[in-house]
């Protein structure tokens, strides 16, 4: 079962001492018109093959988002096969975050 994080919830983790990391799973276009700031993108189709770039993390939480929310699950699904357990998907996507948290974000 997957475990989900509120826009505003996100909010305030990454102000605290020791914020998630930020995983983009949606495509690079998508990622140059509107992100969250520290974020790294590995679009979700590239994602199997480039989780190893991600090792470092193995041990930290990692939030994953996309645009709503349904690619990130999808993510999540492939980092657990590669071994990542502290998966927290971002409840709505860049969008409910740009409508909760960041007005200035890009909606599209």
């Amino acid at each position: 079962m997957n475990s989900h994080i509120e826009a505003t919830d996100l909010a305030k983790r990454l102000a605290s001492p020791t914020p998630p990391r930020l995983l983009d799973v949606r495509e690079p276009d998508e990622h140059a018109f509107a992100a969250i700031p520290g974020s790294r993108l590995i679009p979700l189709g590239q994602l199997a093959e480039r989780s190893d770039e991600l090792a470092g993390w193995q041990n930290e939480d990692i939030v994953v988002y996309c645009h709503h929310g349904v690619r990130s699950q999808h993510g999540i699904a492939i980092l657990r096969q590669a071994g990542f357990q502290r998966l927290i998907n971002l409840r709505g996507g860049i969008d409910r975050w740009s409508l909760d948290v960041d007005p200035s974000t890009p909606r599209y």
